[in-house]
């Protein structure tokens, strides 16, 4: 456990998880210590790490809520994992986290890529899951099958493959590549700033992203199976909470989940939890202070569901 400086985030201490391969790189918000009862974990999106979910992380601190939040393999501190990648070895890694932590089951939140992988988790693990909060991701449409798999990969992971490949000249150069989103128009926070800067590896005048593009691609293809994201969905042993933005990736006027999508999660998962987050987007929902709030509220209440300390623990 290495302690972080306060000044950095709200993240106060960094874990070394061994996992195959080497460590996994953990970041620990609230006020927990390994063994503690109440525990959520999270996972980011999938070209993201967890500074992204830095927002969050200091609205679970003031709520007293301990808070997990592991850079997944192929990103950030553990870009250097090596493959194979995917979401079964994913699963296995957040597994290791909880074991490392003395944890039986934890609330399992994940942003965008990280809901459909923390869904995944319930159905190798069902033991291991204490609640769901899904945030603008985990239930997709199928892809017709008219389309090529690949092309729709290609499609929707292009822009983010071509930053991977990408050199920048200092931090500003990269900031301004984000301030130019158009998410961000408008928008832009420290918390956005902080997980952009965290991004950054190599020399001045050629940093790059320290991002596995494998893992990338290969994670992307676990999300368009969405058989298995409904059959996950369908196995989640405890209370689920689904939160969406009303706009895009892009910020353009479409929700990533469509209400179609919503209807038929309601009919699969009775009792599902639906709040529609107003007046955001994919990556605000998690990125900005406002809406972050919202979140922290809505896993304090999938919290308050659970049975009381000594029932999470190993």
């Amino acid at each position: 456990m290495v302690p972080l400086p306060s000044s950095v985030t709200a993240f106060h201490t960094e874990l070394t998880v061994p996992v195959a391969g080497g460590p996994l790189t953990v970041a620990v918000a609230g006020p927990g210590e390994p063994g503690a009862s109440a525990l959520v974990l999270g996972a980011h999106g999938i070209t993201a790490s967890h500074r992204s979910l830095v927002a969050l992380a200091r609205h679970l601190a003031a709520r007293e809520i301990t808070f997990l939040a592991p850079d997944l393999r192929g990103r950030g501190a553990s870009s250097g994992l090596p493959g194979p990648y995917g979401f079964d070895v994913h699963v296995a890694d957040l597994v290791a986290v909880l074991d490392y932590w003395g944890a039986q089951r934890a609330v399992l939140v994940g942003h965008s890529m990280g809901a459909y992988l923390v869904t995944r988790l319930t159905v190798a693990h069902p033991d291991r899951c204490a609640g769901l909060v899904l945030i603008d991701g985990g239930l997709s449409a199928p892809v017709p099958a008219h389309l090529d798999p690949e092309a729709v990969l290609e499609a929707v992971l292009g822009p983010a493959l071509a930053r991977l490949r990408m050199e920048f000249a200092s931090p500003q150069d990269y900031r301004d590549f984000w301030r130019r989103h158009p998410a961000f128009a408008g928008r832009w926070n420290s918390d956005v700033e902080r997980w952009v800067d965290y991004d950054l590896t190599g020399p001045p005048g050629a940093l790059r992203v320290r991002m596995a593009e494998k893992a990338v691609r290969t994670d992307g293809r676990d999300i368009l199976d969405s058989a298995a994201a409904w059959a996950a969905l369908t196995a989640a042993p405890g209370p689920v909470s689904l939160l969406r933005a009303p706009r895009g990736l892009a910020d353009e006027n479409r929700p990533l989940i469509s209400e179609a999508v919503v209807g038929r999660a309601r009919q699969t998962v009775p009792g599902l939890a639906h709040l529609l987050v107003e007046d955001t987007n994919h990556y605000l929902i998690v990125l900005g202070d406002r809406e972050a709030a919202t979140v922290a509220a809505e896993i304090a209440r999938a919290l308050t569901r659970l049975p009381r300390h000594g029932d999470l623990s190993g």
